[in-house]
């Protein structure tokens, strides 16, 4: 509760857009448990409701983030384009899970195809506007924060945006899977094939060291040298994931 509290006070506007995210992730959540609709083989509504969690973490966690900067003008700038952008995003997804599409990676006709670029374009600038961030935490000194803590922030960052755009690898090939069309058996909840390699492996640890490299450089490992050579490891293991997809294997073969 202390940090939802200190969050509120340091980006009022990302705090209330996750509690909204949230709502809405309870929602889909009912709405798995009543309806039967599916897209590609699952519930139709189980992709929004991770898309709503994954936007739940990344809202408040940059809320969190962006208050170290001292810069209000650029905090409320970037806090606003996320609401935005991850808003689009969150009603497309759950507006075609809702009619049983696809909502990535649909191009079946002209307007889905266009609504997919769309979705693509204003996330690639979120995530333009995410390595601003990251490189203004680079060139500003942080005098306060544990050193550890702060080359967390920049790595974390840095890998989450390399990770973002990862994304555009799945978005050439017009699907997740590599070596079959998507869908079949995969993992529970996430999805993730178990016959065939899977991009959204890494995309998702990768986005994630969004939060756990700064957790780590602040809990863990107080040295810089720590940080920086575990950063190093994680990134190894996203880059591992991903070309494990790319060799058309699954994370785990079941």
């Amino acid at each position: 509760m202390n940090f939802l509290v200190e969050l509120s006070s340091r980006s009022l506007s990302l705090y209330w857009f996750g509690w909204i995210c949230l709502i809405g992730a309870l929602v889909m959540l009912v709405l798995i448990f009543t309806t039967t609709g599916q897209v590609l083989g699952i519930n139709a509504f189980i992709k929004p409701l991770k898309f709503f969690l994954s936007t739940v973490i990344f809202s408040w966690s940059m809320g969190w983030y962006i208050w170290y900067l001292n810069m209000p003008g650029t905090q409320m700038a970037f806090s606003w384009t996320v609401i935005a952008t991850l808003s689009f995003e969150l009603f497309w997804i759950t507006f075609k899970a809702a009619n049983g599409e696809l909502s990535h990676f649909n191009v079946s006709t002209a307007f889905n195809g266009m609504m997919f670029g769309l979705m693509g374009m204003v996330i690639s600038i979120m995530t333009l506007f995410t390595l601003y961030i990251g490189i203004l935490f680079c060139i500003k000194a942080f005098p306060e924060l544990p050193v550890s803590y702060l080359w967390g922030i920049r790595l974390g960052i840095i890998c989450f945006v390399i990770f973002a755009f990862q994304g555009g690898v799945m978005g050439s090939q017009l699907a997740h899977t590599v070596g079959a069309v998507d869908g079949g058996p995969g993992l529970p909840v996430l999805n993730w094939s178990t016959k065939y390699g899977d991009l959204r492996v890494a995309h998702f640890v990768g986005m994630h060291a969004l939060q756990i490299l700064p957790l780590v450089g602040f809990y863990l490992l107080s040295s810089t040298r720590g940080v920086i050579i575990f950063s190093v490891i994680y990134f190894g293991l996203c880059f591992g994931v991903f070309l494990q997809a790319l060799l058309k294997l699954p994370l785990f073969k079941i």
